[in-house]
Order: C-alpha cells, then structure tokens, then sequence
C-alpha cells in the first residue's frame, strides 16, 4: 500500500476543506453578502456533491480507472476556480462555485474507493491513513485565520488556489488499484439500496450533516459576533480537528469491539450534545472548548463508522457508487440542505436557536439509528 502517496492526497484535499469551510462565509462577508445570500451561496458547494459523485462514480465504476477520474476532476477544479478572479457578483460567484466545487466533489470518493481498495481486508486500518487530512485541515485552518487578522479576507482565493493546485499535483503519484472481484458484485444497486438497514443508514448520513449546516456555514461568524478574534476562531477549529485526530488513532481499536451502528448511535447523541452547548454557551471559553472536543465523536467516529458500512453494504463493483451515494446523501443533500436552512433561520430566529435545531436533528437520526440498524452488518 502507497502509504504516504494516499495519505498526501488526503494532506492536501482537507487543507483545502479548512481554507474553506471556515473562512469563506468571511470572505463572502467581505464582498458585501448578507446572511440569507452566504447561506445560499455556501449551499452550492454542498449541492454538486448530490449530483457530482453519482456521474463520477458511475464514469469510475464502469471504466475501472478512478486515479484518472481524480486527476481529471483535481485539474478543472484548479482551473474553474481561478473564476474567482474574474469578478465577485453573486451571480458570478455563484456560477463559479458551482463549477469548480462540481469537480472538486467527485474526487474524494473515488479516493476512498482507491483507499479501500488498497487497504483490503483491513479497512478497520483506514483512520491511519485519513488522519492525516485531518493534520491538513488543523495546518490551514489555524494558519489561515492569523493570516486573515492580518492581510484581510481578500488574500482567501490566493490560498486556495494553491492548495487546489497541491491536490492535483498530489493525485498524479497515486497509481491506479483494482481490487478482484467480489464474489456479489452480480447483485444489482437497487437490490442494495432497498433493504431496510441501507435506507435508514444514508438517512442518518443525511441528517448528521444537516446538523452540521450551521456550523459549516456560520460558526466563525457566530463566534465573532460574541468577541472572539479571527486567530482565535482559527485556533477553535484547530482543536476539533486534534480531538478528531485523536480519535482516527482509536478507531482500529474500538471499532471492531462495539460496532459500526453503535458508534454511529453514540456519534449522533455527542453531535446533539455539541450542538446544544454552541447554541446556549457563547460566552464561555471553556465550555466552547469542550464542545469543540466533541468533534472527535460527531465528524471523525461517525466518519470511520459510516465508511466502514459503505464497505460492508457497497460491495464489489457497486464500491465507487456505495461511496458517491454516502457523499452525495450526507455532505450533498445534508450539507446544502442544513446550510440553505440555516441561513433562513439565523436570520428569523437568531443563531442560537438554530444550534437547537441542529441539535433536535441530529437527535432524531440517533434514535433511527438505534432502532433500525440493530443487530445489522458491522456488529461484533
């Protein structure tokens, strides 16, 4: 297995996410958008990911060549978003998210297909590898916050554009892997999709990051409005993704011991947990601290747990749609739906009341979870 090869594709792909998530809401902030315009604006980046891991997956799955469909879609999303530049109307940054964020989102799942499919057997060792986008995400999103108190929001695309061009610089050491042929590979996608415990598992997906939409779209946002400094903000989004980190090093261990849909259950109860204290708890460092923890169990458990059953469920020639569909459901519809959502609530109801949504949501999931994935694949 090309350890280091796969593992600098992750480096890259999540410094990216962590120059991203955190800080383009600023930089739209910057050019002038209200709220409901971020909101919507953020939702496109999650959009395409309903739509663009299906078409890539479905491209990957049938030619067998992933690696080219990641080097393919690494390069236009390099060159799409140099748009950015071009002119910044909402119109126009909507078009141009749109267009890079469509390619930029069919590459990571067909990564994942490639990275399970080296990893064989031992797909519980799979957190080893993913952690080190993690230590990218923390690289970006602690540095880039310091740079932004001190050159202003305006230097964001010129970051990004070197990150992007480290993602497809990263794609062309990775060589192709076609894993043999899984003796089910025959059974055909909509059998899979309709049984029970897939259905309600890609709902739970779908949930968690609906959840997440407030704080995708509007957390750094939200902290400064209660005083925070941008290095500090940076340094709050650090630490979740340390206690992540923390958690990738764990997950070989516990995983196998309690189960996938176990950790999910206990992943989503966390989630609403976190939710809740960002919502009533503001003002409080250390409480905020501790909820930042919490990111270990509401991204990072939830993340190893979910790909461990796209692995189960999705299997043979169906692992690059299996994958697609867990990023299209989740981080696609999820993510533009929470993000979408959140942006008319923060306007009508105040940004802590919609932590007590996201909250309510991803209550909801863990209580379908426990009931419906009992006693199913991925339990000890």
């Amino acid at each position: 297995m090309p350890y280091w090869r796969l593992s600098g594709f992750y480096l890259f792909y999540f410094a990216a996410l962590g120059a991203l998530l955190p800080y383009w809401s600023l930089y739209l902030k910057g050019e002038g958008f209200g709220a409901q315009a971020i909101g919507e604006l953020m939702a496109i980046l999650m959009a395409t990911k309903i739509i663009a891991p299906n078409l890539w997956g479905w491209l990957a799955d049938r030619s067998g060549r992933r690696m080219a469909v990641v080097r393919l879609g690494s390069l236009a999303a390099l060159v799409t978003f140099t748009g950015v530049f071009l002119g910044s109307g909402y119109g126009w940054l909507a078009l141009v998210m749109a267009l890079f964020s469509f390619f930029w989102n069919a590459v990571l799942p067909q990564f994942e297909a490639t990275t399970l499919s080296y990893l064989g057997r031992e797909v519980h060792r799979y957190a080893t590898v993913r952690l080190w986008g993690s230590i990218g995400f923390i690289l970006t999103v602690a540095g880039v916050g310091l740079v932004l108190d001190r050159f202003g929001t305006g230097i964001l695309p010129w970051v990004l554009l070197a990150v992007f061009g480290g993602i497809w610089l990263s794609s062309l050491s990775v060589p192709e892997h076609n894993g043999s042929p899984h003796p089910h590979e025959h059974v055909p996608l909509r059998r899979v999709l309709a049984r029970p415990e897939v259905m309600i598992f890609l709902a739970a997906c779908f949930l968690m990051q609906a959840s997440h939409g407030p704080y995708y779209t509007f957390y750094t946002l939200y902290l400064e409005d209660h005083g925070y400094s941008r290095g500090l903000i940076g340094q709050l989004w650090a630490l979740g993704v340390v206690a992540e980190i923390s958690l990738f090093l764990l997950v070989p261990r516990f995983l196998p011991r309690f189960g996938a849909p176990r950790v999910l259950v206990a992943s989503l109860a966390l989630a609403a947990l976190r939710w809740a204290i960002i919502g009533t708890q503001p003002e409080h460092l250390g409480i905020m601290l501790f909820a930042q923890l919490l990111h270990a169990a509401s991204f990072g458990s939830f993340h190893a747990a979910a790909m461990h059953l796209v692995h189960r469920f999705f299997v043979g020639r169906h692992q690059g749609r299996g994958q697609a569909l867990y990023s299209s459901l989740s981080f696609g519809a999820g993510g533009a739906v929470g993000s979408l959502a959140s942006g008319y609530l923060w306007e009508s109801a105040g940004g802590g009341n919609t932590y007590l949504v996201a909250a309510a949501v991803a209550a909801v999931a863990a209580a379908a979870v426990g009931v419906g994935l009992r006693g199913t694949a991925g339990e000890p």
